[in-house]
C-alpha cells in the first residue's frame, strides 16, 4: 500500500523518558551565571560610573549632553545643571543629560 512511502524501522534501545533532575538545574544555574557575567554586571558597572560622574560635575567642566551638544558647566543645582552653549546662550538640563565630561580646553580646540 505504501509504494513511495518506506517503512521507518527504529534501530537502537529508546531514549530515556526522565534525565537526572540535578543536570538540568545545574544547567540552568549555569546559564543564570553566564546571564549575570555577560549582561547584568557590565550593564549595572557602567550605571554606577555614571551616577559618580553626574555627582561629581563641578562648575566650569565641559561637557557633552546626550543629545550632542557640547558645552561648559555654568552653574550645578540639585537636579540641573546650566550650561553655557555659546556667547550669550545657557540651556537648563537634567544632570543626567550629561553623557561625557571632556578634558579642559575641548571646547577651543572644537571651535578652531
Amino acid at each position: 500500500m505504501s509504494f513511495f512511502i518506506t517503512d521507518a524501522l527504529a534501530e537502537g534501545a529508546p531514549a530515556a523518558q526522565g534525565g537526572d533532575p540535578m543536570s538540568s538545574l545545574i544547567f540552568f544555574g549555569g546559564m543564570i551565571v553566564i546571564f549575570y557575567f555577560l549582561l547584568i554586571r557590565p550593564q549595572q558597572k557602567k550605571a554606577k560610573e555614571h551616577r559618580n560622574m553626574v555627582s561629581a560635575l563641578a562648575k566650569g567642566d565641559e561637557i557633552v549632553t546626550s543629545g550632542g551638544m557640547l558645552g561648559k558647566i555654568s552653574a550645578v543645582g540639585e537636579e540641573y545643571v546650566t550650561v553655557e552653549l555659546g556667547d550669550n546662550l545657557s540651556v537648563k538640563l537634567q544632570k543626567q543629560a550629561v553623557m561625557t565630561v571632556l578634558p579642559k580646553g575641548t571646547i577651543k580646540a572644537v571651535d578652531k
